[in-house]
């Protein structure tokens, strides 16, 4: 809640009596859970609604669903802005997305910047923003209608045809260094809290619609160039290696330009078929898309991973927690494992459709399971729809607000304890916070006891004052912890009130 203007002004000397410390007053520690959720902009999927709509209606869209998401006391939003070689946001190398302005190259008018409007409204409502690329994915459908700034034009060399894609071919190196160039542009110009990964690195099967045929990736004259250059490996471990190798450089480099910003990544949900032992059908990512995700996990190429469980709870063999507990086990390294949950099974018919109960069911399951901090939601339309009331089940899902999880190979210095004073003013409790000097602060925990209970609200930094509301106006210790960018928590601040 924020002070009115005059409120703002009221001298230190307004507050009430001298405050006392009191350590024995120790709050509860907050509970640390990641509640994401997708917000998919190709074919405008989630937003914008419609490509003709206008810079205010795209705003208010937008800021509708950010809006959504915290008053259900998430804390992150995975906002696509890569969907096809494009750019949902002021990009120096790609053109303007279609999906925002209806035509591929053509600027919003009036102008703005989706993503750095999405950065600071996400920031202002305490949760975390990370960027969502499409690494080789160039186009959604073949056309004429695409930009001259688009890599399909520039570099044609670099681009396969498959199916109804444009897809750039993972083994030359000129497109992973494309990719990465459109990442770090990102992550050096926008306050972002992550970069993320989807599932598209070779392209997923498709058929001829009229012969049956399945189609072929022509990457057979890259391949043998790799040969003449004396290259040893098959084919299949040739591919696995060019993905790899993007994995592995787009995680060093994030962290080359911000060591903060954490990378994710979310896989198709099996790693391989027969694993684990119950597993007997899906697609084998492996000889697919040759994405070795369990060696990216054992390598530590990522600071979260979140695979695709878009499956039940039942029946046992092949269900969400069978795979959950496969994943978990497999990650050597520490980093956070965070589902993907199927929200978009909602509004489906048939034996593919899934429940808001099923849903609850996983958040659950998710939450006893050692080593899966958290979850993410797909996608946010559903979400805006309330489809089978899955926004009022989060709702009771998410009585508490939670911290994203800490990630001490990041970081593990805490911040210093703040400064604290806490009053009364115009009728009401009113709690100051300063950091201590030198210290990044990006999160406040206030927390407030009332009748031997504590309640707890979670704050951006930049909010230097809260009101109590008047539920808390009889507390008689208020406690205010600070948090860093890594999810490293002070000791808290604690002073008493006498009543």
């Amino acid at each position: 809640m924020r002070l009115t203007a005059a409120l703002l002004a009221l001298p230190a000397v307004a507050l009430c009596q001298p405050l006392e410390r009191l350590p024995a007053y120790a709050p509860p520690p907050v509970m640390r859970e990641f509640r994401a959720v997708w917000v998919a902009t190709v074919n405008n999927m989630d937003w914008p609604s419609r490509p003709d709509l206008s810079t205010a209606e795209q705003q208010r869209e937008l800021v509708a669903i950010l809006d959504r998401a915290a008053a259900l006391k998430m804390n992150a939003i995975i906002f696509q802005v890569r969907p096809e070689g494009d750019a949902l946001y002021a990009s120096r190398h790609e053109p303007w997305s279609r999906y925002l302005t209806g035509r591929q190259g053509r600027p919003p008018s009036p102008p703005w910047d989706p993503l750095a409007f999405a950065v600071t409204e996400a920031h202002k409502r305490g949760m975390e923003l990370h960027a969502w690329f499409n690494p080789y994915r160039m186009a959604f459908w073949k056309d004429s209608s695409r930009s001259i700034q688009h890599i399909s034009r520039q570099r044609p060399d670099l681009v396969r045809t498959y199916a109804q894609f444009l897809w750039l071919d993972p083994g030359i190196q000129a497109s992973r260094e494309l990719m990465m160039r459109a990442v770090l542009d990102v992550v050096e110009r926008y306050d972002i809290d992550g970069v993320h990964i989807d599932d598209y690195f070779y392209p997923y099967p498709e058929y001829d619609a009229r012969t049956g045929r399945r189609h072929t990736f022509d990457d057979d004259a890259t391949y043998a160039a790799y040969r003449r250059r004396g290259g040893d490996l098959s084919k299949a471990d040739w591919r696995r290696k060019n993905v790899d190798d993007l994995v592995r450089d787009f995680y060093r480099s994030v962290k080359a330009a911000k060591p903060w910003v954490k990378v994710g990544i979310s896989p198709f949900g099996i790693w391989r078929p027969g694993v684990p032992a119950t597993t007997t059908a899906g697609l084998d990512q492996h000889n697919e898309l040759y994405a070795d995700v369990r060696k990216w996990l054992h390598e530590g190429w990522l600071d979260y991973l979140a695979p695709q469980l878009y499956w039940p709870v039942r029946p046992a063999d092949q269900s969400f927690p069978v795979l959950l507990r496969w994943w978990v086990g497999e990650n050597r390294q520490g980093r956070h494992v965070w589902p993907g949950l199927a929200l978009y099974k909602l509004p489906i018919t048939g034996p593919r459709r899934m429940s808001a109960e099923d849903i609850v069911e996983q958040i659950e399951i998710t939450r006893a399971m050692p080593g899966a901090t958290g979850h993410i939601h797909f996608n946010a339309r559903v979400l805006m729809d309330n489809v089978q009331r899955i926004a009022d089940r989060l709702e009771r899902a998410y009585m508490t607000p939670a911290l994203t999880p800490a990630s001490p190979w990041l970081d593990s210095i805490p911040p210093a304890g703040p400064s604290v004073q806490v009053g009364d003013s115009a009728r009401r409790q009113v709690v100051r916070i300063e950091p201590q000097p030198g210290d990044s602060v990006w999160r406040w925990i206030v927390q407030a006891r009332v009748d031997g209970a504590w309640r707890t609200a979670i704050l951006p930094a930049s909010q230097r004052t809260h009101i109590l509301g008047d539920d808390l106006a009889a507390a008689d210790a208020v406690a205010v912890t600070a948090v860093d960018r890594s999810g490293n928590t002070s000791a808290a601040t604690v002073v008493s009130r006498p009543r």
